[in-house]
């Protein structure tokens, strides 16, 4: 009896919940019909809808070359769907400004309801998310395969999508986004040193934020002059390759671009390490940008683009019995789930999938298979790591903190919560208060753990907690540190 009474429980919340979908006169009317269904459950044991989370979360392959993937109607009428059930829910207000900015909505209409939010006002929403996923991931019970199908990330995106095709998106945003060009221009000789030491005049940075709409207190990368990839480029990939679960023992770096222009050292550090432990490396014969950047921008043409230019060089590396890694969570992730849904048929894009790792998921298969070297030279003493968004939603477990936890001398506290910085969101001057918002949570943690090191496997999340903490600690790459304790 009190299992036929909870399963009651449980479907009159949610035949409630969607009497919240309909229009107040409907509502009323049914209100009775749904007490006499839960009354109904209560009196025998048929089995309820399912309550959400108690299954693994799936996603649906974007149906992106559809035209009713743009269609405005329908694009209206899914937003208005899943904010009723957010309204209803609002588990997810402390994750970024999307929840909150949809909630306001709702609570200063007329009705305080849904269906009294202005659809030209539902653009404000998508504008605030930046595609995190961690709604989907840690907090929406409604999530597929939940019969109510709730993906507000993808759904988000898909808003994007359609305002970029109605020629909606400012040429700004479109210029910030095009990180390979962008890279290529600024590490040319002399110009480097020139943008440099732009970004760093006050004057300059006014200028930029008229312009290009970058804030003129956000922190923005240093260009490196020589890039990753030169630096890398005479890796003798040699070694004899052994085999580790589904790790062959032989890794092409990806080098992204935000590494290859900005960042080189964690590339230069994953390779040492790699190498270190016996494993071979090359860099992948050449590469463009993953295509994040313009994901979420919604130009979803662009990254067609890249993956036109990326996944054959990939494929192929991996059927010379290569496998790939990326120092950039966004980039790994992009290749592990963006692309298969987006392209679900195309059989490169998914051995692709299937071989790319982010590198410290390979280092523990490694250990897993006893090839993983742990004589360590060093000490790390006291880490605060921040494991950012994009390595969280890889299903793949903390497996950055698994592998600096075999250091000696070493405590690890982790932090998981967003940084709010997302590329272009944590730069632009319309959301960058927002951003050192979403960041503050994050900055308070760290300074209260007092660390010898501050670490996350995104260095612009990295780099976007450390300048709200002026510093004090500064950011550090995990995959540096783990060279420090290895002493090489």
């Amino acid at each position: 009896m009190r299992v036929a009474h909870e399963n009651g429980a449980s479907a009159g919340r949610a035949t409630l919940i969607r009497l919240r979908h309909l229009p107040r006169q409907q509502e009323q009317e049914q209100l009775s019909s749904a007490a006499l269904i839960v009354n109904d459950f209560m009196a025998d044991d048929r089995t309820p809808p399912r309550e959400g989370s108690l299954a693994a979360p799936t996603r649906h392959a974007l149906d992106w070359t559809n035209p009713q993937f743009y269609d405005a109607a329908a694009l209206d009428q899914e937003l208005e769907r899943v904010f009723h059930i957010c309204h209803g829910c609002r588990r997810c207000v402390s994750l970024c400004q999307a929840f909150p900015v949809l909630f306001d909505l709702v609570d200063e209409s007329s009705t305080m309801e849904v269906d009294g939010v202005a659809k030209t006002d539902y653009a404000k929403v998508v504008d605030q998310c930046y595609l995190c996923d961690l709604c989907y991931q840690t907090k929406c019970p409604y999530v597929p395969p939940h019969e109510w199908n709730v993906d507000f990330p993808h759904l988000m995106l898909r808003a994007k999508a359609a305002a970029f095709r109605r020629g909606e998106t400012a040429t700004a945003e479109k210029i910030l986004s095009a990180t390979t060009t962008v890279g290529r221009l600024a590490t040319i000789p002399v110009v480097v040193q020139a943008v440099n030491a732009l970004n760093h005049s006050p004057t300059a940075r006014k200028l930029l934020e008229k312009t290009l709409g970058v804030h003129r207190d956000a922190r923005v990368p240093e260009y490196a002059r020589p890039t990753a990839r030169a630096r890398l480029k005479h890796l003798d990939r040699g070694g004899a390759a052994q085999q580790a679960g589904r790790t062959h023992g032989k890794v092409a770096l990806f080098a992204t671009c935000y590494c290859n222009y900005s960042a080189p050292e964690p590339v230069e550090d994953l390779a040492a390490i790699l190498r270190h432990n016996g494993i071979a490396v090359s860099l992948v014969e050449r590469e463009v940008c993953c295509g994040m950047p313009k994901l979420e921008l919604g130009d979803l043409g662009a990254v067609a683009k890249y993956k036109e230019q990326n996944i054959p060089v990939l494929a192929a590396a991996i059927r010379d019995g290569w496998d790939i890694s990326a120092a950039i969570p966004s980039c790994v992730l992009m290749f592990k789930q963006e692309l298969p849904l987006m392209f679900p048929d195309d059989a490169d894009v998914l051995l692709v999938k299937r071989h790319i790792f982010d590198p410290f998921e390979y280092l523990w298969l490694r250990h897993q298979g006893g090839l993983l070297k742990t004589e360590f030279k060093q000490g790390l003493g006291k880490i605060a790591y921040h494991a950012p968004c994009h390595q969280r939603v890889q299903n793949i477990g903390p497996k950055t903190r698994d592998v600096l936890a075999l250091v000696p001398g070493t405590e690890i506290q982790m932090i998981e919560r967003c940084s709010g910085h997302d590329g272009t969101y944590g730069v632009k001057a319309k959301s960058y208060a927002y951003s050192r918002k979403i960041a503050k949570p994050v900055e308070t943690r760290v300074q209260q753990i007092a660390p010898a090191h501050f670490t996350s496997d995104c260095p612009m999340a990295a780099s976007h907690i450390a300048h709200g903490l002026g510093d004090n600690p500064r950011a550090q790459s995990p995959i540096s540190l783990l060279r420090l304790a290895y002493g090489i």
